[in-house]
């Protein structure tokens, strides 16, 4: 008698499809009403596809044929076979095959970029059984790219090119087209087709934004030294501009080098970045980095650190960036100190330096009661935040109400305390409030963006800053700048500097200029510029006027590859649904060329893939059927409340 045996069939390649197992020498499926993603995990495990994306029931990859081997199965995920898992016995009842389950395995089990100029770039491999498996140029896009860089946690994708030619290379090559959305947390959650490398010719290269990487120089131990980052394949030291123990701490756990003791007082360039952080990240890039308006820094202010030394713990920290040590000696190993249980953070402010004041003590967060709340005491919160002074102290819960515990009332600083828990209050916990009496502050490095005086996105570019709206200087800016200012707007990827100044005059400060952003820079906050000055142009002609193209997007959500789905539409910095009225084959032609997916098969209506979120942007879409784009046809734009999302239109391409 033969072994028994597992199989995926009718799927899209060896690691999906219908669930089959072979026992007595004949094959038969597998029947569960309750298949979960650990009874999956054991199947693509056993078959060696990596692991489980999704488990499926009710004959997802079709009926299958011959007896129900196994019914009910419950597995722990670590079984070596799905047959070690709890069941009920060989062939102990019949199930219709309209219940047969099926499984979606990643087929791969990790993936890395190698050879490139940061370990956030590179060609792409993903893991096949025991052999790394090249991708193919053509097989991916700039949203598998995007789903490459967050499983790396290597910030954005900026590019994907096409890499060397395979020539007569004799490798293995991934058989699989990805069709991700863009922001899936793993490159094994995207849709994926079959497609064979017939018509492969060149290998596919990523580049994410992430930090290339860091390291400490000329310390007397590896664990002490001058902070240097790679930015774009070039070492530079760290300007020491806010530079403090918080953002020193989460470098040394970086490290694995415990703790930042102290920040005692190079070659190449000094970065302006400034990294904010709380002092709780195990990563410094986990941090809030801010370099726009930040000063200009000589090589003598350097930032330096000095580690306690190796925690003694391996620790897993950062797949965003290498990290070097410059060997200059034996790190010492002095244990681990420990920096306190007390936090300070703002919340609810849409940005880092305003919001509800929370404390963190006794490993709770909690809020500080209005009573006796002035500038004194919110200027000790700005300070000890990295964030300035305060413009305003907030009373009445002004950026909303907490929840939970109220740790301080009366609190009475004189201003010049380094922490807040330094000020006279009364005892931690005891107070006479409610939470709408919750306090806030408004500090002087508070950012905010706009374009004011035009119509969505577009305008006369403005910056809040120090309490004051204000313009930006145009001087030296590029379309780059544009580019990042829309992003940064959620108005698309695409944008330009309006010369006709079409949005009027400024009558404010005049705060920035020589603004000057990079491809990978998703934030106007992360971009060079001159240091902060209310007189920063010579004139209002220099003001910035920008007009965001907000390229129109489409794409298809819920059905199992990215040609079959609810339709769904980028308009305004955010994606949005389509009404199904007067919806037929027409649109849906347009739609499922417009997306390289053939021509429609049907136009479904009443939320077929399921109900979507957020705006819908059109009802009564009147398409010919032969236009190139969905915006080229005849609809009307949804103000009223004709339509909900029960009503979502959707499409089934070929």
């Amino acid at each position: 008698e033969g072994a028994d045996e597992l199989r995926l069939s009718n799927g899209t390649g060896p690691c999906s499809g219908r669930v089959e197992v072979k026992h007595e020498e004949q094959w038969g499926t597998v029947c569960d009403g309750d298949w979960t993603i650990q009874d999956a995990e054991v199947v693509c495990k056993q078959l060696r596809c990596g692991s489980a994306v999704q488990a499926l029931n009710r004959a997802p990859f079709g009926e299958g044929t011959g007896p129900t081997w196994l019914y009910r199965v419950d597995c722990r995920g670590d079984e070596s076979t799905l047959w070690n898992c709890s069941h009920k016995g060989w062939g102990v009842f019949t199930c219709p095959h309209y219940f047969d389950t099926g499984v979606i395995c990643s087929g791969f089990s990790e993936l890395r970029l190698t050879g490139g100029d940061t370990a956030c770039s590179g060609h792409l491999k993903v893991k096949q059984e025991e052999t790394w498996a090249t991708v193919c140029f053509s097989h991916i896009d700039f949203k598998t790219a995007s789903a490459v860089c967050n499983e790396l946690e290597c910030g954005q994708a900026v590019d994907i090119l096409r890499g060397t030619r395979f020539g007569d290379r004799r490798e293995l090559i991934w058989q699989e087209k990805f069709h991700c959305v863009g922001n899936e947390t793993h490159l094994a959650h995207c849709p994926r087709m079959l497609h064979p490398s017939k018509t492969c010719s060149h290998d596919a290269t990523v580049v994410c934004s992430g930090y290339g990487g860091y390291r400490l120089a000329n310390g007397s131990t590896t664990c002490s030294g001058r902070v240097e980052l790679l930015h774009g394949g070039t070492w530079g030291t760290l300007c020491d501009y806010l530079w403090d123990l918080p953002a020193a701490n989460a470098l040394c756990h970086q490290l694995d080098c415990g703790v930042a003791l102290l920040i005692p007082d190079g070659h190449g360039p000094v970065w302006r970045d400034a990294f904010h952080c709380e002092g709780t990240e195990s990563c410094l890039w986990n941090c809030t980095q801010v370099t726009l308006g930040n000063p200009t820094c000589s090589a003598r202010e350097a930032a330096t650190v000095i580690c306690s030394g190796k925690s003694g713990s391996q620790l897993t920290l950062c797949k965003t960036a290498r990290s070097q040590t410059v060997a200059t000696g034996v790190a010492e190993d002095v244990g681990v100190i420990c920096s306190g249980d007390r936090h300070i953070r703002l919340v609810n402010g849409t940005n880092r330096c305003a919001g509800r004041v929370e404390l963190y003590h006794d490993g709770i967060w909690g809020t500080i009661c209005d009573d006796n709340w002035d500038l004194s005491d919110a200027n000790v919160v700005c300070k000890q935040l990295g964030c300035g002074h305060a413009i305003q102290a907030f009373v009445s819960a002004h950026y909303g109400e907490g929840s939970g515990q109220i740790w301080l009332d009366d609190v009475n600083c004189t201003g010049a305390e380094s922490d807040l828990w330094a000020c006279p209050s009364r005892a931690w916990g005891q107070h006479n409030c409610q939470h709408k009496e919750d306090a806030g502050v408004l500090c002087s490095e508070f950012l905010a963006l706009r374009l004011v005086n035009g119509k969505d996105c577009a305008g006369r570019l403005e910056v809040f800053y120090n309490g004051t709206w204000g313009s930006v200087c145009s001087n030296r800016m590029s379309q780059l700048a544009a580019i990042t200012v829309c992003k940064h707007l959620n108005c698309g990827d695409g944008g330009e500097i309006a010369r006709d100044f079409t949005y009027g005059r400024g009558s404010g400060p005049t705060w920035l200029d020589h603004v000057e952003c990079a491809a990978q820079h998703s934030s106007l906050w992360q971009c060079q510029s001159d240091p902060w000055n209310p007189q920063s142009c010579d004139n209002r002609a220099e003001e910035t006027h920008i007009s965001c193209t907000d390229r129109e997007k489409l794409r298809v959500i819920g059905g199992e590859d990215g040609c079959s789905g609810r339709v769904e539409i980028w308009h305004q910095g955010s994606w949005g649904t389509v009404c199904d009225d007067s919806w037929d084959v027409a649109d849906a032609n347009v739609v499922c060329r417009q997306l390289g997916c053939g021509s429609a098969l049907s136009a479904l209506s009443e939320a077929a893939f399921g109900k979507g979120t957020g705006p819908i942007w059109l009802e009564k879409v009147h398409c010919k059927g032969t236009e190139l784009s969905l915006w080229d046809c005849p609809a009307k734009p949804m103000f009223g409340k004709n339509c909900d999302h029960k009503e979502d239109a959707a499409v089934n391409c070929s």
